[in-house]
């Protein structure tokens, strides 16, 4: 059953963006709740490749806007399922391949849900938060995505 909105703020544990390495005990631990049956945790990591070509590195920049955008988006799913907490942290600055670029867990009393509110947090974070990548590939090109 989902929250009513006086709850809402209590569910969320941790939102940030961070220049700084990103830590899944911290997220993780953030959501632990004696009431809930599943967490779900999402990690995205830079890969070497997209669209065919040899990626680099790559830089996250983000709006001012950007962490009040992740709020709205964080409360949204609160209010849509029954999660008991949820914590959501994505770099900005300078990544390498392999680094963690976003880490998201959500616990709720039962895996499916877990599973489909996490989604849902990581799916409109993509498309609606302010946070542009700037790919470098390894043959001196670039390209920017998610930019308006």
């Amino acid at each position: 059953m989902p929250h009513s909105p006086d709850l809402i703020g209590h569910r969320i544990q941790l939102l940030e963006l961070r220049d700084t390495p990103l830590s899944l005990d911290e997220v993780y631990a953030a959501v632990g709740d004696p009431t809930a049956g599943g967490i779900a945790l999402f990690v995205g990591t830079v890969r070497d490749h997209d669209g065919g070509k040899s990626v680099a590195s790559l830089e996250y920049s983000a709006h001012p806007t950007a962490e009040r955008d992740l709020h709205r988006l964080a409360e949204r799913v609160i209010a849509g399922f029954p999660v008991r907490a949820l914590a959501a942290v994505h770099r900005t600055g300078h990544l390498a391949i392999g680094d963690i670029a976003v880490i998201a867990a959500i616990s709720c009393p039962h895996r499916t849900e877990a599973f489909e509110a996490c989604r849902r947090l990581v799916d409109d974070l993509k498309h609606e938060v302010p946070i542009w990548k700037h790919q470098i590939f390894s043959d001196g090109s670039d390209e920017w995505v998610g930019a308006c």
